[in-house]
Order: structure tokens, then C-alpha cells, then sequence
């Protein structure tokens, strides 16, 4: 009796149990292996904060109902333009190859331009598959990028391929969801770059250094051209303020004061410090105290030098090692 009792209760064990493996085989995402070469970086705008990318882009899969030519979403960027387009489907798997140029958007770190050091992000999404259906595997065989072409006038300093999930906070309208939680799997590259900045800073700062010399000049004129020494201090005044608005002019709107701004208002500093000098010493000649003020000039003349170097270079060798 308990034998006959004992059959239908392992058959109806087993049952569950192969039916749960099914469910759980049936419910488990499919995978799609994303591979990344990229060929060109250019076209970088601090002002408007994008930067073009061309790369070419392979995906392998099974599940045909992920059309990545056309669900594929590229998420941060502004334009998104195919020009190349194969699609192998021997063997009942999927292999797509595609070559696409990118507009994309990112934020600038300009605290310390131009020795900065910036991350480019660039990641790719299925439009209509969550992570319950699809999830991304990397393919990191061989190079991510063309170290010769992809990117002039800076230095890669490490690529990085990476996959997960993105979690927006909303359904899209589902009202299955209970709770406004989406994830969507996504498969992202992130490069860090540097600029080779010795270059562009003497384009960028040579002027205002040369404003800068030609105010310190005013310390060896002659006392008797003090209306010269006055006109100089203010001309390089002026000359500054004009390089400031220019460099400014290339870049995004900062609230924190960058090495551009500390430079600049150094340098401000120390043409003000130029002709308050200039203005005590024209209170020594009237006083008939002309010697007093020659001295007063050469000693002026080394302690603005020395100390409007030193905080140059501080702050240029602090930026540097930052980036």
C-alpha cells in the first residue's frame, strides 16, 4: 500500500522539478558578445561639450528578434550615422558588422586646462530588450583602437570595456511593472586621454606673459618718465583682460576657479602691484626723494619677479601632476 502511495509522489516530484528547470532555462536572458574597434576621435568642442568618434561595431547572437540594425540605441549621443552594414546569419547565429560615427556628449574637466585629463564614455543599448532578455558580453580580443590614428594631439592613457546594467526609473508605461524600476543591459567603453598641452600653453599664455614683462619693464624707466611707466602698467592691464576673454571664449562655463582663472588673476595682481609701486614712487620724487625711490624700484622690481615666477610655477606643476 504505501509502495502504490509512494510512485505518483516521486512522479509528481520529478514533474515540478523538470518543470522549474524549463521555466527557469526559458526565462534566462540570452546572451549577445559586443566587440568595439575605434578609428577616429576628433572634432573635440570644449565650447559646445561633444566630441566625434568613429568605430566599428560586431555583435553576435542567436535571438533574431533583436534586430540590432535597427534597435540599436547609442544613449549620450546627438547624432548617430551607419555607413557600413553586414549581416551573417549561417549556422543559426547572427553576426552583424557595422562601422558608425558618433556625435556624442560629455562633461569637460577644465579646472585644469590645458594639462587635463579627460574620460570619453561611449556605451550602446538594445531599444527593446531589457536585461531580462538580453544581456551583453564583451569580446576583448585584440586592440580596442588604432594607437597611430585615433586620437591627434592627446595620449590614450588606458582603454576599458565594460558591461552591466542601466537602471532607468521609470515602466514606460507597462502596467505589469509594479514598481517604476527598467534595467536595461548595455556594453560601454571608457577611455581616459591627456592632452600634450606644452604647446598649446605658450600659444594660449604668451601674451599675457609678454604683458606682463612689459609692465615689469616700468620698474627701469627712468622716474623722470613717469607718465611712460603709467601707460605701460595700464596698456598690460587692458592685454590681459583681452587674453582672459579669448581663452574663455573656447571653453565651458566653469563655478570654480581654473588654472586659467588663477593665472589670470595672478598676473592681474601683479601688474595692480606694478602700478601701485609706480604711484609710490612718484609720491617719493614729489617729495624730493629720488634716490629713495630708485631703491625702492630695484628692490620692487626683484621681489615681483621672484614671487610672480614661484607661483607660476606652483601652479603649473601642481596642474600638471593632477592630470
Amino acid at each position: 500500500m504505501k509502495k502504490h502511495l509512494l510512485q505518483p509522489v516521486i512522479f509528481i516530484f520529478l514533474l515540478l522539478f523538470f518543470t522549474n528547470i524549463s521555466y527557469s532555462q526559458e526565462n534566462k536572458p540570452d546572451t549577445v558578445k559586443a566587440g568595439i574597434y575605434i578609428t577616429s576621435i576628433h572634432n573635440i568642442d570644449f565650447k559646445q561639450q561633444e566630441y566625434t568618434v568613429t568605430f566599428w561595431l560586431w555583435l553576435k547572437y542567436k535571438n533574431r528578434d533583436f534586430d540590432f540594425a535597427n534597435n540599436l540605441e547609442v544613449p549620450m549621443a546627438k547624432t548617430v550615422t551607419r555607413s557600413f552594414l553586414t549581416v551573417d546569419s549561417t549556422g543559426g547565429r547572427i553576426f552583424m558588422t557595422m562601422k558608425l560615427q558618433c556625435v556624442m556628449k560629455d562633461s569637460w574637466k577644465i579646472r585644469n586646462f590645458p594639462f587635463d585629463l579627460q574620460r570619453l564614455r561611449l556605451s550602446i543599448e538594445n531599444s527593446q530588450f531589457d536585461s531580462r532578455s538580453l544581456v551583453f558580453i564583451a569580446d576583448t580580443v585584440g586592440e580596442n583602437y588604432d594607437p597611430r590614428f585615433t586620437l591627434i594631439g592627446w595620449k590614450i592613457d588606458s582603454c576599458v570595456i565594460l558591461t552591466g546594467k542601466k537602471a532607468y526609473e521609470t515602466a514606460f508605461g507597462d502596467e505589469t511593472i509594479s514598481k517604476p524600476h527598467t534595467e536595461y543591459s548595455n556594453f560601454r567603453v571608457r577611455l581616459v586621454i591627456k592632452r600634450g598641452a606644452a604647446g598649446l600653453f605658450w600659444k594660449m599664455f604668451l601674451g599675457m606673459y609678454i604683458a606682463f614683462l612689459i609692465a615689469y619693464v616700468c620698474f627701469y624707466i627712468h622716474v623722470d618718465g613717469i607718465d611712460s611707466r603709467f601707460g605701460l602698467s595700464v596698456g598690460a592691464l587692458f592685454a590681459v583682460i583681452g587674453n582672459k576673454y579669448i581663452i574663455d571664449s573656447s571653453l565651458p562655463e566653469s563655478s570654480s576657479f581654473t588654472l586659467v582663472d588663477l593665472l589670470h588673476g595672478i598676473t592681474l595682481f601683479f601688474i595692480f602691484s606694478v602700478i601701485a609701486a609706480n604711484a609710490y614712487s612718484l609720491k617719493l620724487v614729489k617729495s624730493n626723494k629720488s634716490g629713495q625711490a630708485h631703491r625702492f624700484d630695484l628692490i620692487m622690481a626683484q621681489l615681483v619677479l621672484l614671487t610672480y615666477i614661484g607661483l607660476n610655477l606652483w601652479l603649473i606643476l601642481k596642474a600638471a601632476s593632477a592630470a
